[in-house]
Order: structure tokens, then C-alpha cells, then sequence
């Protein structure tokens, strides 16, 4: 703990000499090291605590600067060595200020009275009108934020959930707000009850209100030029600038908002996105992306989202008010000047073009095209299983994952097939069969939850989701053998057999972790009962479950095989191995070859339509080709054509293996 003395009757001579001013210099506590000569033209009150100035600061364009006060009013404060504080041109007060600290050019930096600091602070999401409200603090990950929304159908849960909350918030309230290690804070105007974290920097903000950047070491926090923030939690690595504005909201790890972004009553997850638009009262799950101008996100549950220009919903139907909210499921795509009314529910990595005004429920079909005809929706289901832009998704995500963090707050589950996808598959295609047996063979389209799906639409969906359930499961069968040692085909069964039963049955996407739902309910139960009091061993239990899901992903797919394809993996035979290896492999190969030829469209004539200005075909051609570069060579292409060899190779492999047995 660090010593404090009182001041000499030489050092308060001196600082009256240098423009200091104090009504009791008493109650001014120094440390043993302290220097008067870095303290000038400041005007301290209250009981301040000021530590020892050695160190010097480099600024932009070379500049140095000596830690100390300089040109400040201190009231009611900690300022702890090597903090350089200039230029303030109403006060700090009631603040603790660490060290390495950096204030310059700021109004004011002020605790008024016991705050929490945004922690604690009821988001209205989804629903407008409330019933779905998420207190934010700041431990919040996607999962818990996704029980205390979703699970309201269990009150005892929610409770016990704001407890731990309200727990939490009585361990962050003060009236002292603080500005911790390495910080810098420049060229701001009002900064009321903010907790500001280590390493952040706050630069030319207009008003930041009841809130808290928490930042690390590792990855700074920036709040920059003209935000206004009220009522808000940021996590580490966030960006917030330009103009943006923001009431009432969560803004996650890796999370970026800029150029005169605006929400209010939202939460955003780990590495989202948003610029020029709208958000309000919105659940962001992780990579919720909006870049453009006059898009509105609104009362509605996203994640993996990239939202066109334009995008829009309604959360009310001019009856009872903004009750209604809606659901895209993860990974989904809105083309430019698209609509849903709300209440609707889009199937997973679904693109939907046009305006739907029907509140269609596509949920059971994933990988689909909804589109607008003549005031009309239509369904092309599994339709975007084939599409290159799926699979650059799903490859691009991992990579752009901004958080550097060493502590993780969001746990992500990245694979584009999983158990949670693969039931829907086998739902949607139930469903097709199901239509087609109704409404007969011979109907040119089917009606389903307020969607037309054409005839040649439905045999193709069917056709589609066959494929993909196939892929699913050889993917974990081969990645079992290929990793066993056997050599027999009694012990390669006997490989193959779950270690448990987890995950045989339904799974969920719980805001970006994809897990078997009966975890999910084993938690709630567990937290009802208050077998789990703390946010911190919630944490854990995320983690093991992003941990395991491999191995209960492999649970349920044992399972799939018997009931979708009629396999019995405790008595497979050596021909039905193989088979399903062959059919694997064709399902597999299939699927590149269309994604190949979707990936052709990009280099077609039509595609080339802008090029080669003020030249012929052969400018054009090399034109677009010294943009664009040539098909064979571009890098998607390429990972096609190596992946499709990849896995005839494996299967080869495999096979050769079965076969030796």
C-alpha cells in the first residue's frame, strides 16, 4: 500500500509560487518522492492523494511532456506517480487516477454521487415495449445475455440471474470513479461517472454519461471524436467513434462503431459492425455486421448477419404499439432495400431480397433463398448450401476475429455444418416430403407458413439437403477413423460408440455456441437452485462447452445415422462403410463443383460489363483481368479445386483402410 506524508511548509510555499491554490493544503497527502516542481497552476479541494512525476511522455510529432498537474481544478482525489494532467478546464473530481495516466484538454472528469457505472443498466431488447430486458455489466457474454432474453418462460432463472447481477453491481459501486494504468484521455469536453479501463483511449468525445470502457494491455479500448454515450458497458477492443451515438447499450469485444452510427437498447457481441446506420433495441450476436447508410436493425435476435443497404423491419403493426420482434438466424444475408415485418423468423444463412410482409416462419429451412415476387414470398430452399459466398463466410469468420484479449468473454462455435443445422436439414426436408405427399405431385408450387415454394424449388431443396446431410456426418465418421487405431471391424464399432450420452438429442444456437440444449436446461436448472452464484463459474461451464463440441457433435451424429439414413453404426458392415464413404465423397465432391460453377458467375462476360473503358473486347478482357485477376488463380478457386482433391484423397485413404479389415 502506498505511504502518504503530508506536505512541507517549502513544498506549499513553492506550489503558491507556482499558481497553486488550496482552501486547506492539509488535506493534500504526498507520497515520499514527491516534487512540487511538477504541480502548477492547479486548484485543488477536498482530500487529494498525489503521487511522485519522473517520468516524461512522448507525443505525436516528437513532442515531450513531463508527468505533474499543470492547469487543473483537483477535487476529492487519488493520483497515483507519473500521471501528466493538463489543461482542464473544469475539474476532476472524485476520481482515482493510476498511473501512466494521461489527461489533456478535457472539460471535465467527474463522479457525482454512488454510481455503478452503467453496470446494472436494463436493456430493452428485442421488445420495444420491455418483458425481454438484459442487464448489462461488465462480465456480459452472448450465453448469459441470451438466457436472460430468451428464457423467460422460466421466471426463477431469471431471477436468480438478476441477483447475480445485482450482486455483482453492489461490488462496482462507488462514488469514486477511476481511470486505471497507461489510459489516455485527450481533447474531451464532459466525461460524468465513467469508469475509464487500462490502456483505453478517450479522444475528442463530446459527452460520455454512466458507463464503463473496460480495455487491456493487449487490446485497448478507443472511444473517438463526437461520441455521445449514455447508460453504456463497452468491452475490451471495442472502437466507438466518429459521431457515433449510442443509449443504453453493450458494445462487445472486437466490436466496432463508427461514422455517425446510432443505437439505443441494444447489445452487440464479439467483432460486429456498424457504421452509418440504425439499431434499436436489437440482440447482436456476434459478427452482426450493418455498413450502410439507412439501414435499420430493430427489434429483432441476428448474429453472423451482413445487412444490406437498406435493410429494414417493422416492430409493430399500428395496433398495440412496438411489441413485435422477429429472429434471423445465424448467418443470414439482407440484400439492398429488403423488409420483413415483424413478427418473422428466418431460416440460417438464408439471403433475403425484397419485401415480406407476411411474417414468414423459414426457420426449418436453413441455407434458403427467400424472395419477394409480385408482393408474394418464395421459398428456394438449402438453395445457398451451393453458393461460394457461404463457404468464404464460413472460412472468413475465424480469421477476422479482432479480439486480442487473452480472456474471452463470447465463446463462438465457426463450423458452417453442425448437429444444431444438420436437425433443421432433416426437418426441411421432412417438411418437402410432407408438402409434396399433401398437395400432390403435380402442383406447381406448395404454401407453407405464409411462403411459396415451387415444384422444381422443393425437389431441388430436397435434393440439396440430402447432400448436406451427408456431408455433416462423413465429415465426423472419416475424422473417427482417420484418427483410430484398429484392426478389425468389431474394434472399429467399438470405436465409433459415443463416450456418453450428451448431445444425442436436440442442440441450439445460443448466441453463437452451438450446444446440446439439454446442457442448456441442466444450467438453468443448476442456477434456479443456486448451485451457481457467480458469473465466473458460468464462464467456465461456456467454456467446456465449447470445449466439447466435437465430441458431442459426434454423439448426435450417431445417432442421425440410424434414424435419417437408416445406419447402424454397432453393426455397420464393411460394404455399407464403403457405400457411405462413396456416397460421401460424391455429396461432397458434388457440392464443390457447384460452388465452382457459382464461382464462374464472377467471371462471366456480364461480369465484366464496366471494364476496359475506353477499349475493345480484348482491353476489357485484360482489364478485368489485372482487377479481378484470372479465374484459375483466384484464391476461393483454388481452395475449391485443393479441397475437392483433399477429400477424394481421404476417401481413398479410408476406404483403403475399411477394406484392409
Amino acid at each position: 500500500m502506498t505511504k502518504y506524508r503530508s506536505l512541507t511548509t517549502n513544498e506549499i510555499k513553492q506550489l503558491e509560487q507556482q499558481g497553486c491554490f488550496c482552501d486547506n493544503w492539509g488535506k493534500i497527502k504526498v507520497t515520499q518522492n514527491f516534487d512540487p516542481k511538477f504541480v502548477r497552476q492547479s486548484h485543488f479541494s477536498g482530500e487529494n492523494f498525489l503521487g511522485s512525476f519522473q517520468r516524461t511522455f512522448n507525443f505525436a510529432g516528437g513532442v515531450s511532456k513531463h508527468s505533474g498537474i499543470f492547469n487543473a481544478t483537483i477535487h476529492n482525489s487519488v493520483i497515483e506517480d507519473d500521471v501528466y494532467i493538463n489543461q482542464i478546464r473544469n475539474q476532476i473530481a472524485n476520481y482515482h487516477i493510476e498511473s501512466n495516466v494521461i489527461i489533456e484538454n478535457v472539460d471535465s472528469l467527474t463522479t457525482e454521487g454512488e454510481t455503478c457505472f452503467g453496470n446494472g443498466q436494463k436493456i430493452a431488447v428485442l421488445n420495444e415495449a420491455g418483458g425481454r430486458e438484459v442487464p448489462i455489466f461488465n462480465e456480459l457474454s452472448a450465453q448469459t445475455a441470451y438466457l436472460l432474453a430468451f428464457y423467460r418462460h422460466r421466471p426463477g432463472l431469471i431471477d436468480m440471474l438478476n441477483k447475480m447481477v445485482d450482486d455483482y453491481c453492489r461490488q462496482i459501486c462507488s462514488d469514486k470513479g477511476s481511470v486505471k494504468t497507461g489510459a489516455r484521455v485527450l481533447n474531451s469536453r464532459t466525461i460524468l461517472n465513467v469508469n475509464i479501463g487500462p490502456h483505453a483511449i478517450v479522444e475528442g468525445i463530446y459527452r460520455l454519461v454512466n458507463g464503463t470502457i473496460n480495455s487491456c494491455h493487449e487490446h485497448p479500448t478507443y472511444f473517438g471524436p463526437g461520441v455521445i454515450a449514455e447508460d453504456f458497458i463497452a468491452a475490451s477492443g471495442a472502437t466507438v467513434t466518429d459521431a457515433t451515438l449510442i443509449s443504453k447499450c453493450f458494445v462487445g469485444q472486437g466490436c466496432i462503431l463508427g461514422k455517425h452510427y446510432s443505437a439505443e437498447n441494444s447489445v452487440f457481441f464479439a467483432n460486429c459492425q456498424g457504421f452509418h446506420g440504425e439499431a434499436c433495441s436489437i440482440f447482436a450476436g456476434p459478427y452482426t455486421v450493418s455498413h450502410h447508410k439507412s439501414t435499420l436493425l430493430i427489434a429483432g435476435y441476428y448474429s453472423f448477419l451482413n445487412a444490406g443497404s437498406g435493410s429494414n423491419q417493422s416492430n409493430h403493426m399500428y395496433k398495440l404499439g412496438p411489441v413485435h420482434q422477429g429472429v434471423v438466424e445465424r448467418g443470414s444475408k439482407t440484400t439492398s432495400d429488403s423488409y420483413l415485418l415483424w413478427p418473422a423468423k428466418i431460416g440460417a444463412f438464408s439471403l433475403v431480397m425484397g419485401r415480406h410482409y407476411r411474417n414468414p416462419d423459414t426457420s426449418n429451412f436453413p441455407f434458403s433463398y427467400l424472395i419477394e415476387n409480385k408482393d408474394e414470398s418464395y421459398l428456394a430452399p438449402g438453395v445457398n448450401l451451393r453458393s461460394v459466398g457461404t463457404m468464404r463466410d464460413a472460412r472468413k469468420w475465424p480469421t477476422r476475429d479482432k479480439r486480442r484479449d487473452p480472456r474471452k468473454l463470447d465463446y463462438i462455435t465457426f463450423n458452417l455444418l453442425s448437429p444444431y443445422l444438420v436437425d433443421k436439414m432433416i426437418k426441411g426436408k421432412e417438411t418437402l416430403i410432407k408438402l409434396k405427399k399433401i398437395s400432390g405431385v403435380t402442383s406447381d408450387y406448395f404454401m407453407y407458413n405464409s411462403v411459396k415454394i415451387e415444384a422444381k424449388a422443393l425437389e431441388r431443396g430436397i435434393h440439396l439437403y440430402d447432400i448436406g446431410i451427408v456431408k455433416f456426418l462423413g465429415n465426423g465418421l472419416l475424422k473417427k477413423i482417420e484418427l483410430a487405431s484398429f484392426s478389425s471391424l468389431e474394434e472399429l464399432r467399438q470405436t465409433l460408440k459415443p463416450e456418453s450420452d450428451t448431445g444425442k438429442g436436440e442442440w441450439i444456437d445460443m448466441a453463437g455456441l452451438i450446444v446440446p440444449k439439454e446442457k442448456v436446461l441442466h444450467l438453468a436448472e443448476k442456477i434456479e437452485q443456486g448451485q451457481i452464484q457467480n458469473f465466473h463459474a458460468m464462464n467456465a461451464i461456456f467454456k467446456e462447452w465449447h470445449d466439447n463440441y466435437y465430441t458431442w457433435a459426434w454423439n448426435r451424429s450417431y445417432s442421425i445415422f440410424k434414424s435419417a439414413l437408416n445406419i447402424d453404426l454397432a453393426s455397420i458392415t464393411k460394404k455399407q462403410l464403403l457405400d457411405f464413404i462413396q456416397k460421401w465423397e460424391n455429396a461432397v465432391v458434388s457440392l464443390d463443383k457447384m460452388m465452382f460453377e457459382d464461382a464462374r458467375k464472377e467471371f462471366t462476360l456480364k461480369a465484366q460489363t464496366g471494364f476496359g473503358l475506353d477499349g475493345e473486347d480484348d482491353v476489357r478482357n485484360i482489364d478485368f483481368e489485372q482487377v479481378r485477376g484470372a479465374f484459375e488463380k483466384h484464391p476461393t478457386v483454388c481452395d475449391i479445386l485443393e479441397h475437392i482433391e483433399k477429400k477424394k484423397k481421404l476417401a481413398a485413404e479410408i476406404s483403403k483402410k475399411i477394406e484392409s479389415l
